[in-house]
């Protein structure tokens, strides 16, 4: 609403809308006032745009909390009010996700003009009843047993969450738990000027419209901070991670929760089980028909190759979803053609005419610089799923790496010392059963 346009300059004031502010529609709404709104077609591009990019920072998040396959789409017809669905698979504590999805996380650190005051009228009060021009009033809430406090504060702030390049929880000099963070090349730069010429004066760092914390400016300060005054490590970490996943561009509001029990899934479960085994027994059977007694070997190896797997998942925390149950079948089979690579090797090597320790060592020294090759290529590949992927991909990357590295060492020298001691039981041995 815009009031006191005069009559004789009402042409004026529409003109100057229609050029400035081509977005808008004004209609009359009095003698002298005008009420702008804003056209249809654009406020349906600005909705479906504060959709999308709540969607991208609600996966942000969720990602970051290492969630398995979550499902976040819009939902709900195009033109009625905008729903985003949220599907979370595995969750333990459904309370804090719903926090961390629902925190706003709007950082701000702005100089302080005054304070601290015991109530917002005494600021007004200090003032005449007119704060200062381009100033703010925020509170902070009661810390340590004492009564919450009010700050006057710059409207402008120095440094954003917007300009932030990392968060992390930590402990500070007294052991407690804040949340340090780190700005970009332009911000540092920006915040060591403001820094250096205000040594001395206070400085506030306002989360989600709430002071955090107010400390005096020591020295110069470039591109690092911290936010303390936290309650413990729990939310230390959930606080680094929504400043590091950035804030949402609208307010959340949970219309509906559903939860649903694992008792769905039991056939899946079972038939999915049903069929890894299987399909270890085929690999298995195989190995040990073409191979005879060395493959033998090479099912010792594979299945220590899944042991290191799934305790390095369980230390972890993983839990086993599709794309992670895809990088354990990929990683068993690239564990079966590493024993393939080397066994095809002594093959040649004892058709050549070598001896059979002679053959051994070389088919295993020869293959060692293939399967390494072979190996790094994936893992590089994996690296880039990881940094590009989302949570899903993510976890198929991971578990394929620990796969890889789990497989060079039972493929070349788990299998190799076995080789060797079956080997040494029988130094006049003129037949090698592979």
């Amino acid at each position: 609403m815009i009031r006191g346009i005069p009559a004789g300059r009402s042409t004026e004031f529409r003109n100057l809308i229609g050029e400035r502010y081509p977005v808008w529609n004004v209609a009359p709404a009095g003698s002298a006032d005008y009420r702008l709104t804003m056209k249809p077609t654009e406020l349906l591009a600005l909705k479906a745009d504060t959709v999308e990019r709540s969607i991208r920072t609600i996966e942000n998040r969720v990602n970051a909390l290492g969630l398995t396959e979550p499902v976040i789409q819009q939902h709900g017809r195009a033109d009625a009010e905008y729903e985003i669905l949220v599907q979370l698979p595995g969750v333990d504590d459904p309370a804090r996700v719903k926090e961390i999805i629902g925190t706003a996380a709007v950082l701000e650190i702005c100089d302080v003009k005054g304070g601290p005051f015991a109530t917002m009228e005494e600021v007004y009060t200090k003032h005449g009843g007119v704060l200062p021009l381009n100033t703010k009033v925020v509170r902070q809430g009661a810390r340590g047993g004492g009564a919450e406090s009010w700050y006057l504060l710059g409207r402008v702030p120095v440094v954003t969450g917007r300009d932030l390049r990392n968060a992390r929880p930590g402990r500070d000099e007294f052991a407690k738990w804040e949340t340090s963070f780190t700005l970009t090349q332009d911000a540092a730069r920006r915040f060591a000027r403001f820094t250096e010429a205000n040594i001395g004066n206070p400085l506030a760092v306002v989360l989600d419209n709430q002071i955090r914390s107010v400390a005096t400016i020591q020295a110069r300060i470039e591109d690092s901070g911290r936010i303390t005054g936290l309650g413990g490590e729990q939310e230390a970490s959930d606080l680094s991670l929504v400043l590091r996943a950035g804030s949402l561009p609208a307010k959340i509001e949970y219309l509906e929760e559903r939860t649903v029990g694992p008792s769905l899934g039991a056939d899946s479960i079972r038939e999915g089980f049903t069929a890894g085994v299987v399909g270890l027994l085929a690999v298995v059977a195989v190995m040990l028909v073409y191979y005879r007694k060395s493959g033998a070997n090479a099912v010792i190896a594979l299945v220590l190759n899944a042991i290191i797997l799934i305790a390095a998942l369980s230390y972890f925390g993983a839990v086993l979803t599709l794309p992670g149950i895809a990088g354990i079948i990929l990683t068993i089979g690239m564990a079966v053609d590493s024993n393939v690579l080397i066994f095809e090797r002594i093959r040649e090597e004892l058709r050549a005419g070598k001896a059979i320790v002679a053959a051994v060592d070389t088919g295993f020294s020869r293959a060692f610089l293939t399967i390494i090759d072979t190996h790094v290529t994936t893992i590089v590949s994996c690296a880039f799923l990881f940094m590009f992927g989302t949570g899903p991909v993510k976890g198929f990357a991971v578990t394929l790496v620990i796969g890889l590295v789990a497989n060079v060492f039972t493929a070349v020298f788990v299998s190799k010392t076995m080789f060797d001691w079956s080997l040494s039981r029988d130094r006049e041995l003129t037949y090698l059963s592979i």
